[in-house]
C-alpha cells in the first residue's frame, strides 16, 4: 500500500493542528494591538462582576482600517469567537477522562519533558480537543520550546509524566489549587487558574467565557487560551509572575493578564521574534 494511504487519521491531525495554529497566529496578529482597561493592578471583585454584566466599550490601539472600496471588496470572515455561548457546568464528577495518544516531540533540542492531558468528566468538554488546543499552544511558534533548551511530548494517560495538564470546572479546580497551596478564589469563587505541584490547572469557566477584558476588546478566544496554557506551563517549568514594562508593549506571559494589562497590550507568547520576552519581577 502507498505511504500516503497508510495514516490518513494522522495526515487529519496534522492538518487540524496547523489549521488551529494559523488561527491562533492570525488572532494574536489581530489582538496585539489591545490595550489595558486601566492602571490599578489586580480588579476589585466589585469592579469584575460588574463587567460581567456590562463589559465597556472595545478598547483598541490605533485607528481601525478604512472600509475597502466596492471594487476591492471581498467576502467577509465570521467575526472571531470571543467566549463560548452557554452555561458553564459549574462542577463535575471530580473524576477525570485522560487522551490515551502520544504526541509529536515539540522542540528541536533540549531536555524532554513529558505531559498528559486530561479533562474532568461532566465538563461538556471533549479531551481529544482540549489535547490538541494545549499541543497548539506549546508547539508554538512562540511557545516554551523556542529556547532550544526545551522539548516537550504528550503521552497517554497511563504512561510517566513529568506533569498533567487539568480542564477542571470552577469547584474541582478551586479544590485542586487550594491543594496544591493556591488560592484562586475572587468574591468568592474560584476564577483563575493554577499551578500546583505536577499539575497545571485550567479553569473551565475561564477556558470556555475568557474574561472580561479580552472579550470587551475583541480578543479572540484562541488568543486567551493560547496564553492560559503558556501562562500555567511557564510556572510549572519554574517562571514566576512579571510585570508590565511599559505602557503600549507587549504583555509578558507571565504576566497575570487574566486579572489586568496595566497598560501593556496582549500577548499570549513568552518568545517573540525567536527571543525570550518578559518584564520586571512581580
Amino acid at each position: 500500500m502507498p505511504s500516503s494511504a497508510r495514516h490518513p487519521a494522522r495526515r487529519r491531525r496534522r492538518f487540524a493542528l496547523f489549521a488551529q495554529l494559523v488561527a491562533v497566529v492570525v488572532a494574536v496578529g489581530a489582538a496585539v494591538t489591545v490595550i489595558a482597561e486601566g492602571p490599578g493592578g489586580h480588579p476589585g471583585a466589585d469592579r469584575l462582576a460588574a463587567e460581567e454584566i456590562s463589559a465597556p466599550p472595545p478598547l483598541v490601539a490605533g485607528p481601525l482600517p478604512p472600509d475597502p472600496s466596492p471594487s476591492a471588496a471581498v467576502p467577509s470572515s465570521p467575526p472571531p469567537v470571543l467566549r463560548v455561548p452557554g452555561a458553564v457546568p459549574s462542577a463535575g464528577t471530580g473524576g477525570f477522562g485522560y487522551d490515551t495518544r502520544s504526541g509529536p516531540v515539540l522542540g528541536r533540542a533540549g531536555e524532554l519533558r513529558r505531559y498528559r492531558v486530561a479533562v474532568e468528566s461532566g465538563s461538556a468538554e471533549d479531551v481529544t480537543e482540549f489535547a490538541q488546543a494545549v499541543e497548539v499552544a506549546l508547539a508554538g511558534p512562540g511557545s516554551w520550546v523556542d529556547s532550544g533548551r526545551l522539548r516537550l511530548q504528550q503521552v497517554p494517560g497511563a504512561a510517566p509524566r513529568d506533569f498533567t495538564v487539568y480542564l477542571a470546572t470552577a469547584r474541582t479546580a478551586g479544590r485542586m489549587c487550594a491543594k496544591g497551596g493556591v488560592d484562586i478564589r475572587i468574591d468568592g469563587r474560584p476564577y483563575t487558574s493554577c499551578r500546583a505541584p505536577g499539575q497545571v490547572i485550567i479553569n473551565l469557566d475561564r477556558w470556555r467565557l475568557s474574561v472580561p477584558h479580552f472579550v470587551s476588546a475583541g480578543v479572540p478566544l484562541t488568543v486567551y487560551r493560547t496564553y492560559v496554557v503558556n501562562h500555567e506551563v511557564g510556572h510549572q517549568l519554574g517562571h514566576r509572575h512579571e510585570r508590565c514594562p511599559g505602557a503600549g508593549r507587549p504583555a509578558p506571559v507571565m504576566m497575570q493578564q487574566t486579572l489586568f494589562l496595566n497598560g501593556c497590550r496582549v500577548n499570549p507568547w513568552p518568545y517573540l521574534n525567536g527571543r525570550r520576552y518578559s518584564g520586571p519581577a512581580r
